[in-house]
């Protein structure tokens, strides 16, 4: 339920607008307007019925996320942490920040902060949802490039991938992904049912 469609909209608008100055291209559009598209169609599909902050969430799951480079960060594990932790919270101010200048009051601001920022995942609902949709979305749109530049991965490697995706999802997301609410990639059908059936 949107409290005010207006300010809604609003929102939505300079999140977009935020992410159309993405240099990066996907299918003829920047990158992270068609990421933060996608995410709202899946909600669509997947929870027609979802709050105002998961909605306001998933939109801005990646916003700008290209002015934060990995490389930034120093190689390894601690600095992949590192950037994904600050990514996190830029993300999560950015949406802010954006939602302020459309008029939202604080309370709903730290809302979608919260959930943008990834806290409570499995205890607030809202972070659930964004984290059931981000997954939902790399399965469906993303996990076969992303194969495609792993060549080098074994079965074991990849086996163990989809399980930490998997174990993220909430039970209603794992059903609507083997249910047939998502398109899962073809290629990877046995490897991610391999996966799903032993995690």
């Amino acid at each position: 339920m949107i409290a005010n469609q207006e300010r809604f909209k609003q929102a939505i608008a300079l999140f977009d607008a935020a992410n159309a100055q993405d240099p990066n291209q996907e299918e003829g559009q920047p990158k992270e307007l068609l990421y933060a598209q996608r995410m709202t169609e899946m909600i669509g599909r997947f929870a027609p019925d979802a709050s105002e902050v998961a909605q306001l969430a998933v939109r801005a799951q990646h916003i700008q996320r290209w002015t934060v480079p990995r490389s930034n960060y120093p190689l390894g594990k601690p600095g992949y942490f590192a950037w994904r932790t600050g990514l996190y919270r830029f993300h999560a101010e950015t949406a802010g920040a954006l939602m302020q200048q459309a008029g939202y009051d604080a309370a709903m601001i730290e809302q979608v902060k919260a959930a943008v920022g990834k806290q409570g995942i499995k205890t607030n609902p809202d972070t659930q949802m964004l984290e059931d949709v981000t997954s939902l979305v790399f399965l469906e749109h993303y996990m076969l490039g992303f194969a495609g530049q792993h060549a080098e991965y074994s079965e074991d490697k990849w086996l163990d991938i989809i399980r930490k995706t998997w174990k993220k999802m909430s039970a209603d997301a794992q059903a609507f992904a083997t249910s047939g609410g998502i398109k899962l990639p073809e290629a990877l059908l046995p490897l991610i049912l391999k996966a799903v059936a032993g995690g």
